[in-house]
């Protein structure tokens, strides 16, 4: 079975996608609890990938630390690319880009030096048919550490829904963790 996990909460003032920020004090809280979470639905995670975004390799050190296994760090497993906007004050953002918001980009319409909606979607369908195809053989159940819209795109292909960037179908909280059948 393969588990997918949210990061913990990081620095809400600012701008996510490929921001280089790492998990706030409450984020490690949270995923201090989600690792007693692990334990007590007896998960029997074997292996951990992640993806190399601070948060998401701060969330797996700390669940690696708890279980004792090693991290996988896997780039394509990323949050969408938001170009300049990573990592961006929010009151910065306000200020020049107003509006300009995940949901209001059109399906092929890109983030200043970003990618856009459909090449976010195209790059985790891609990289999920590849991960479940390289977890098979692996022994023991697969934990991925990434994020909210990662994950989102994830479900929807898993569950048969067709994806689009105008709503959330599944929405996961910081360091909550899903399975996947």
């Amino acid at each position: 079975m393969i588990f997918l996990m949210r990061h913990g909460e990081d620095d809400n003032t600012r701008l996510g996608g490929w921001s280089d920020a790492g998990l706030s004090v409450k984020g490690r809280e949270q995923v201090e609890r989600a690792c007693k979470t692990i334990d007590k639905e007896n998960c029997a995670i074997q292996h951990i990938f992640a993806s190399d975004l601070q948060r998401a390799k701060d969330t797996a050190d700390i669940v690696s630390k708890h279980l004792d296994l090693p991290v996988t760090h896997l780039k394509e497993f990323r949050e969408t690319n938001n170009g300049d906007l990573a990592g961006m004050p929010k009151e910065r953002f306000q200020k020049e880009y107003p509006g300009l918001y995940y949901a209001s980009l059109d399906w092929e319409q890109k983030y200043p030096n970003g990618e856009s909606p459909m090449d976010f979607y195209n790059r985790i369908k891609e990289a999920w048919e590849g991960f479940k195809v390289g977890t098979e053989a692996l022994d023991g159940n697969v934990l991925l550490v990434t994020h909210a819209g990662v994950i989102n795109i994830i479900k929807c292909i898993e569950e048969g829904f067709q994806y689009t960037n105008k709503e959330v179908r599944y929405k996961v909280g910081h360091a909550e963790i899903v399975s996947v059948d």
